[in-house]
């Protein structure tokens, strides 16, 4: 897409997502369970899509790739070696806070 004010609908229609790394993008994706493969963007500066899509694959979230491996990827991927993504905790992010600024 070139630009959605929401993919909210295209989100829960869809059976696989194929996406860049940007955090939103991908965290919008894991919250609705949705299985997921991000493709890099390897000329960006400081490549830090490349950072938080490694991490996620390590952690078992997501598949990654490039452009020139999409193809291979989507070929040899198995999803179900995916784990869901666990629901944020806003409350504990919220206590840190607290403890942090004095209020606990």
């Amino acid at each position: 897409f070139r630009f959605k004010d929401s993919l909210a609908e295209d989100l829960q229609s869809a059976d696989l997502v194929i996406s860049h790394a940007g955090a939103g993008s991908c965290l919008e994706t894991l919250e609705k369970g949705k299985p997921l493969i991000v493709v890099i963007n390897d000329k960006l500066m400081d490549n830090h899509q490349l950072e938080l899509a490694k991490q996620l694959h390590r952690d078992g979230y997501v598949l990654y790739c490039n452009c020139s491996t999409l193809v291979e990827t989507l070929q040899s991927m198995d999803l179900s070696t995916l784990k869901p993504f666990p629901p944020g905790q806003p409350e504990k992010f919220a206590l840190f806070l607290d403890t942090v600024f004095g209020f606990q």
